[in-house]
């Protein structure tokens, strides 16, 4: 089950939400969430929702062994098993196929490569188990001693499937306190909504053009290249931020406050500041459990940063071009570290703002092709060497496609935060900005849903990472 299926917007949802309603005390509400949850996943994976309640099990009893032997090796023992039992779940089903293939290449070996259906959701709620392992052993939180409201954390359906990374720090008190406010349920709406308008009106729209553009690489034109890597990058960005802030927003429908994990990544001004607005979620967990690892005894400034990028790198995926992807921005993140950010303020932003997109769309492009002879073409086809400098059915497609993409290039501004952010000088105004935001989000839905009728359902492209 999606976000942006009919029978989720307008059966799931809303009997969900009547039912948390007329049900009394946080118990219960509690187990509302987690009966839905469970259903949620196991509507397209009933076989994989085992492997979540044993991974939730395991980290659950890990938690409280850490917290019961603290200080003596019983503590080590638990957290570090618990790490390892993630990591190796993770392997087992998402790279395990990729192993064995790399091993049959360098040693000419006949090892079977595994055909293993990767759970969705497995990248996203592994890493949130062992978020929270690490900061039991740190002392960061207390261990969840209920392992009822253990699984509300690790299953519940708006963030479960494709993220945020939720802490468990981050949602610790409101498992036991929370309420909804009439502010909270219409700002998660209205969230909600904007979040599909994001995916339906714009991702999904944009999904149909960039295999025009970058399907035939090896006979693309260099500003197909150019502007399919760009196109594509705006499709990743708005169906990604898109499913964010539906989870944000039905996360404050029920009361819980996730974090943001994207803010308008591409006002940035150079990489460093890309990725600190880019799946920010992400982002931290490798910067805050990862980034300060010693290496050969000693913490490393730069190797550490080569560490979490190649780590980036490879969590997206089973493939080289996520390798290669990680390791690329790692190599600008670590040039700006060194040049410092003193130094880089000082350069002219427009200068900037150039540099910072060639790289990010170079990097879109590395990140499309995951054949590595196919994204040999596509550093071909950025230079004209594929197919000249433009084509005629370049031209025909973007012309036919001319208003959907400026009005993809416009909505990567913060339209919305300047809009309110000038209506908080007058109370008018104001009243007026969230009556106009209220149409505006009736309008959305109504469009989305005539849009999803006849609509082929397009899953969120980080279903596979």
């Amino acid at each position: 089950m999606v976000f942006t299926e009919l029978f989720f917007i307008y059966l799931f949802l809303p009997v969900c939400l009547l039912t948390y309603s007329l049900v009394r005390g946080i118990k219960l509400k509690n187990t509302v969430l987690i009966i839905f949850s469970l259903i949620f996943y196991a509507w397209g994976e009933p076989v994989y929702i085992v492997l979540m309640l044993l991974s939730a099990a395991v980290n659950y009893t890990a938690g409280i062994l850490t917290d019961r032997y603290r200080g003596g090796a019983g503590e080590k023992a638990a957290s570090v098993t618990a790490v390892v039992f993630d990591l190796l779940m993770l392997g087992i089903f998402k790279y395990s196929g990729f192993i064995a293939e790399n091993i049959n290449a360098v040693f000419s070996c006949a090892i079977p490569v595994p055909d293993i259906r990767l759970p969705i959701g497995i990248s996203f709620y592994t890493f949130q188990t062992i978020s929270y392992i690490i900061d039991v052993r740190w002392e960061v939180v207390r261990p969840q001693k209920s392992f009822k409201k253990f699984l509300l954390y690790i299953s519940m359906f708006p963030q479960l499937i494709a993220g945020p990374i939720v802490r468990y720090s981050t949602i610790e008190r409101e498992i036991d306190e929370r309420r909804t406010t009439l502010p909270d349920i219409a700002y998660g709406l209205d969230r909600t909504i904007l979040g599909i308008a994001k995916k339906v009106l714009i991702a999904d729209q944009l999904s149909t053009i960039v295999p025009q553009l970058m399907g035939d690489i090896s006979h693309s034109s260099a500003a197909g290249a150019w502007i399919g890597a760009v196109l594509y990058g705006l499709q990743i960005y708005f169906d990604f931020s898109g499913y964010s802030d539906m989870a944000i927003g039905m996360g404050r429908i029920f009361g819980f406050h996730f974090d943001e994990n994207f803010d308008h990544p591409f006002m940035c001004r150079d990489i460093t500041e890309f990725w600190q607005r880019w799946h920010i979620s992400l982002g931290t967990f490798f910067r805050d459990y990862l980034l300060y690892v010693p290496i050969f005894g000693k913490r490393r400034k730069y190797g550490g940063l080569l560490l979490v990028w190649l780590c980036t790198g490879i969590w997206h995926g089973p493939s080289w071009n996520f390798v290669i992807w990680g390791l690329y921005y790692g190599l600008f993140v670590m040039i700006e570290t060194k040049i410092g950010k003193k130094r880089i303020k000082g350069i002219n932003p427009v200068l900037r703002h150039i540099y910072s997109k060639l790289v990010i769309i170079i990097g879109f492009g590395i990140f499309y092709f995951t054949d590595i002879s196919s994204l040999g073409e596509f550093f071909r086809a950025l230079t004209g060497m594929n197919g000249g400098l433009i084509t005629l059915p370049d031209k025909l497609l973007l012309m036919n496609n001319i208003w959907l993409i400026l009005a993809a290039l416009v909505c990567t501004f913060p339209i919305i935060k300047w809009i309110r952010k000038a209506a908080e000088r007058r109370e008018a105004a104001a009243d007026a900005v969230n009556i106009a935001g209220a149409a505006a989000s009736a309008l959305l839905l109504a469009v989305s849903s005539i849009i999803l009728v006849n609509a082929t359902n397009q899953p969120f492209l980080y279903f596979r990472f």
